[in-house]
C-alpha cells in the first residue's frame, strides 16, 4: 500500500508489513496506520510489535484490539553444530515460533510479520483468487468460490486457523519418532544410547506445551473482550464460532503434546524396569550358580584338612567316589531348583497344585 493511500468507502483494508520495515521506521508505520485507521497506536504496543522474543499475548483499547500470536517458522531453524550427524537425524524436528502482530480496528486489519511467512502468501493468492466470482459454463457461479471476509478480525481468525493447522501437522512426525524410540527403548538386543536426543525431544514437546497456552489465554482474551465489549443484538455468531474452533484446534495440540510427554516418561520407565528385571534374572542365575557350588566348596575344603585319618583318603577309588558325590550333589541341587522354578518367572506345577489345594480347603472352610 502506497503511504498516501485511504481507507475505501466499502469493505475494509488489510496492511501487511515486516518487522523489519517498522524497525526501520516506526513513526512513519503508525503515521501510515494513523491515516488509514484514524486511532494512534500506543508506543508499548508498538514496541510489541517489532519485539521477536514476544509471547502470545492479547491487549485492547476503546480504539483497537491487538493480539500476538507465534506461528511456526520451519525453515529458520538453527544448526545442531554441538551434534554429530546421526544424533541429528535422530533428533526431534525442531520447534522454531516467530510472532505475528495483529491489529484489529473497525475497518483495517493491520499485521506486522517476519519474511517468507507461508501462512500470509497463501492468504494472498487466496483472497485474489476469490475476488471475484468465476463464472461457470452454464452462466452460474462456480460451485469452488468461498466467501470473501467482510470484516477484519473476521480475516485475523482466518490467518489463525491456517497457522493452528501448521501446528496439528507436527502430530505425525512427533508420534511416528516417538514410537520408534518406545521399541528402541525396549529392545533387549541393543542398548539404547541416545538420551540426549530423548532429552531434547522432551524439552520442544514442553515447549509446544507452553506455547499452546500461551496462545490459549490470548485468544480465550481476545473471545471474552469481545462479549464484554459488543451488545449481545450485534454479536455474531460466525465469529463465536471461528474463535472456538482456533481455540478447539489449540486444544489438541495441547492434548497430543501432553500424551507425548506422557509417552516418553512411560517409555523411560518401562525401560529402567527392564533393566531391572534383567539384571535380577542375572543375579538370580549367580546366586543358584553360588547356591550349588556352596556344599561342594565346604566338601572339598572338609576333604582337604591335614588329618591322619579321613573317609576315603586311603581307599583305592576315593578320588572317584567323591567326585562322583560332588557330582550328585550339585545335580540334585540344580534338579531342585528347576522343579521350584527358581531358574525362571514362570510358576512350578508344584506351587500351582498347592495355590489351588489351598484355595479349595479356603473355600470349604468358608462354607461351613
Amino acid at each position: 500500500m502506497q503511504a498516501g493511500a485511504a481507507c475505501p468507502a466499502a469493505g475494509f483494508v488489510w496492511l501487511d508489513v515486516l518487522h523489519g520495515e517498522v524497525i526501520a521506521d516506526p513513526e512513519s508505520f503508525r503515521t501510515q496506520v494513523e491515516r488509514l485507521a484514524g486511532a494512534r497506536l500506543f508506543d508499548l504496543h508498538l514496541q510489541d510489535a517489532i519485539n521477536l522474543h514476544h509471547p502470545s499475548y492479547f491487549d485492547g483499547t476503546q480504539q483497537y484490539d491487538m493480539l500476538v500470536f507465534r506461528k511456526l517458522a520451519p525453515g529458520e531453524a538453527a544448526p545442531l553444530d554441538d551434534v554429530s550427524r546421526h544424533d541429528r537425524a535422530r533428533a526431534l524436528q525442531e520447534i522454531v515460533t516467530r510472532p505475528i502482530t495483529f491489529f484489529v480496528f473497525d475497518r483495517v486489519l493491520v499485521t506486522v510479520r517476519n519474511e517468507h511467512s507461508k501462512t500470509i502468501e497463501q492468504m494472498h493468492q487466496r483472497l485474489l483468487a476469490e475476488r471475484g466470482p468465476r463464472p461457470a459454463p452454464n452462466g452460474e457461479r462456480g460451485p469452488d468460490k468461498q466467501r470473501l471476509p467482510t470484516r477484519p478480525d473476521e480475516l485475523m481468525l482466518r490467518l489463525l486457523n491456517m497457522m493452528v493447522d501448521r501446528y496439528l501437522d507436527l502430530r505425525q512426525p512427533f508420534t511416528e519418532r516417538l514410537e520408534r524410540w518406545q521399541r528402541e527403548l525396549l529392545d533387549p538386543r541393543r542398548p539404547f544410547s541416545d538420551w540426549q536426543v530423548l532429552l531434547d525431544a522432551r524439552i520442544e514437546i514442553r515447549r509446544l506445551e507452553n506455547l499452546c497456552e500461551e496462545q490459549l489465554d490470548a485468544l480465550q482474551e481476545l473471545r471474552d473482550a469481545y462479549l464484554d465489549d459488543t451488545p449481545e443484538p450485534q454479536q455474531s455468531d460466525a465469529y463465536l464460532v471461528r474463535v472456538a474452533d482456533v481455540i478447539e484446534h489449540i486444544k489438541r495440540v495441547l492434548t497430543h503434546a501432553q500424551r507425548l510427554e506422557n509417552t516418553i516418561e512411560t517409555a523411560v520407565q518401562l525401560h529402567f524396569s527392564a533393566m531391572t528385571h534383567r539384571t535380577n534374572q542375572i543375579v538370580r542365575l549367580l546366586t543358584v550358580i553360588t547356591a550349588v557350588f556352596a556344599p561342594l566348596t565346604l566338601l572339598a575344603g572338609i576333604l582337604g584338612m591335614n588329618f591322619d585319618r579321613i573317609p576315603l583318603a586311603h581307599h583305592p577309588q576315593g578320588f572317584n567316589i567323591t567326585v562322583a558325590g560332588m557330582v550328585g550333589i550339585g545335580l540334585l541341587l540344580w534338579l531342585f531348583f528347576w522343579i521350584n522354578r527358581y531358574l525362571s518367572d514362570a510358576p512350578s506345577q508344584t506351587a500351582r497344585r498347592w495355590r489351588h489345594l489351598k484355595a479349595r480347603i479356603v473355600g470349604r472352610n468358608n462354607a461351613r
